[in-house]
């Protein structure tokens, strides 16, 4: 008979209002050993932020979204953070930037925050609004998927049924596809979770509405 050794759960801390609240997505390990994660709501702008916490349980906030006038710098930041060989933490954030669309951001382990992109700053969001996720490829740039925004489709109000999208770590954005861009959808429309690349080299993904079916 195998049996399992002791186990024992520790609660490294407890969030409150001006911390952060409702903690999101999976904590990463930066290359200092500190773990680094992501609030959907609270801090100084009750809009999210960024925190470091050590292994023994110290948490510090590094960022507050909201921070600038209009919301300029992001809010509602979504899902885990991604670690980058240069030691920074890339993700977005699902609304707030400078057209309220969501943004993709770099952060160090300091705290220092920069925009790299806002989205929905192409004509009738061509670009895509409301990013949902970020994964780094093998090659070094990011991809995700937007909710909203891409080729224009009355099936989503005329806005977009979403997109895919490339993004190099100095912010240059590239629209890879559009859903809901062929007759009844049927490559898929409104795009949910994060992709996924397999070996091959391709990302995979789903959307939760078309298929053309």
């Amino acid at each position: 008979m195998i049996t399992a050794s002791a186990q024992t759960f520790t609660t490294l801390v407890t969030f409150i209002e001006s911390e952060g609240q409702s903690p999101v997505g999976s904590l990463v390990q930066g290359f200092d050993g500190n773990l680094y994660g992501v609030t959907v709501f609270g801090g100084q702008h009750t809009a999210g932020t960024v925190f470091r916490i050590t292994p023994g349980g110290t948490l510090t906030r590094l960022y507050s979204f909201c921070s600038k006038t209009n919301c300029t710098d992001g809010r509602s930041p979504e899902g885990g953070l991604v670690l980058a060989p240069d030691g920074n933490f890339y993700r977005i954030t699902a609304v707030g930037g400078a057209n309220g669309s969501g943004t993709v951001f770099k952060i160090t382990p300091n705290g220092m925050l920069t925009t790299l992109y806002n989205f929905c700053s192409k004509t009738n969001c061509a670009d895509g609004l409301n990013p949902i996720g970020l994964v780094r490829g093998t090659e070094g740039n990011f991809y995700g998927t937007t909710l909203g925004g891409g080729a224009k489709s009355s099936t989503c109000q005329n806005v977009g049924c979403g997109t895919v999208f490339k993004i190099t770590p100095s912010g240059t954005l590239t629209t890879l596809h559009s859903f809901c861009s062929q007759t009844s959808c049927a490559n898929g429309a409104i795009p949910c979770g994060e992709l996924v690349q397999a070996t091959n080299g391709n990302f995979y993904g789903t959307t939760r509405q078309g298929g053309g079916q």
